[in-house]
């Protein structure tokens, strides 16, 4: 899956981004809407990630949809 194919289906994905990244609220997953930078830099902040770690941990969880 790609990232337009995310976006589109980012309502339904919502569920699974919670599940990998608890920490993550419903609101900034909501905030993040499908956009691979937001996530990103959502998951560097709540994880206390490096950027590129968290890019990795990102293009892992794409990988897998």
């Amino acid at each position: 899956m790609n990232w337009d194919q995310i976006q589109g289906q980012w309502k339904q994905l919502k569920g699974d981004v919670q599940a990998q990244w608890g920490k993550l609220t419903d609101d900034e997953v909501d905030q993040a809407a499908g956009n691979r930078d937001k996530l990103v830099g959502l998951v560097q902040e709540k994880y206390g990630k490096a950027k590129d770690e968290a890019e990795q941990e990102v293009d892992k969880w794409v990988a897998k949809h």
